[in-house]
């Protein structure tokens, strides 16, 4: 599965939503400091400087920022989105109205520091199952309001995307399967697992994903064929047994591993041989990166 690094028409828009309401936060009323500070005559320059390595992500929405406040404020890049940076690296310019740029500063290098945090995390994943066939795929994990920009950065940091939310892929999770009655205390109802099936695959063009617990209810689901099972919180050895079971009676469907999955034990699990592994933590846990904005005297 092969997905683009740049950023979607989606993301885009979802992006100048997300600026104007992070400004609207940090501005409120106005910039009280610098309106008592500063001259609006003042012209000044500013550098944003990388205080740590990282892998690179919000270039494009830094420039947005700057531009969102003062469309006559000038952004130079020096670095793009993906690429590896050391600390004191410049990663731009800006330059015009010194009130303008400080009325962006915050914002703008908050943006920076979580989504670069994201990317660089990710590629940590991603630098451990070289030589692998398994991806890394992301999760909902993310927070709230952030989806698309922190989805943008994981694929900046080499990794892929899973569903956007609810509406954009079906994926039948324990509850799910609990509250439509094919699990109980009864048991497993095969039947019912049917006829839910049908209906899906009857209204929607999706691909059909199902997470299952256990071994057992691996076999039992398996036989019906989804595109892609979801093995959650599978030991090593499950895993690879599922992989094992897959590779010999059901070679079609993709196998995807989750839970528990950390940078110390995600090559073993790549090398058990599924297609993917979905880690929470890349959006949920990553780092911050520390960059700031100095003035050029």
């Amino acid at each position: 599965m092969r997905q683009s690094k740049k950023m979607n028409d989606i993301e885009k828009r979802a992006a100048r939503h997300i600026i104007v309401a992070a400004l609207k936060e940090d501005l409120g009323s106005g910039d009280m400091t610098t309106f008592f500070c500063i001259s609006p005559r003042t012209k000044l320059k500013g550098l944003i400087l990388a205080k740590e390595s990282s892998v690179l992500c919000g270039v494009d929405i830094a420039d947005q920022v700057f531009k969102t406040v003062d469309r006559s404020l000038y952004f130079r890049r020096f670095k793009k989105d993906g690429d590896r940076v050391k600390k004191n690296d410049v990663v731009a310019t800006v330059s015009g109205a010194a009130v303008s740029i400080l009325k962006a500063e915050r914002v703008t290098l908050n943006f920076l520091s979580i989504l670069s945090g994201v990317a660089t995390y990710t590629s940590k994943f991603v630098e451990k199952l070289k030589g692998t066939s398994t991806q890394i795929m992301d999760t909902r994990k993310t927070t709230p309001n952030l989806r698309s920009l922190e989805k943008y950065a994981v694929r900046v940091g080499g990794g892929i995307n899973h569903r956007k939310g609810l509406w954009d892929g079906i994926l039948i999770k324990d509850n799910h399967l609990r509250g439509a009655g094919v699990i109980s205390r009864k048991g497993f109802d095969e039947e019912v697992l049917k006829k839910l099936l049908k209906i899906i695959k009857d209204n929607v063009h999706h691909e059909i994903e199902i997470e299952v617990e256990t071994f057992w209810e691996f076999k039992k689901i398996i036989k019906y064929k989804p595109d892609i099972i979801l093995l959650d919180n599978f030991q090593l050895g499950e895993i690879k047994k599922a992989v094992h079971y897959r590779n010999k009676f059901f070679p079609s469907i993709k196998l995807e591993a989750s839970g528990g999955v950390t940078l110390k034990n995600i090559r073993g699990v790549a090398k058990a041989g599924v297609d993917f592994i979905s880690i929470g933590s890349m959006t949920h846990s990553p780092q911050a990166i520390d960059f700031s904005l100095e003035f050029d005297e």
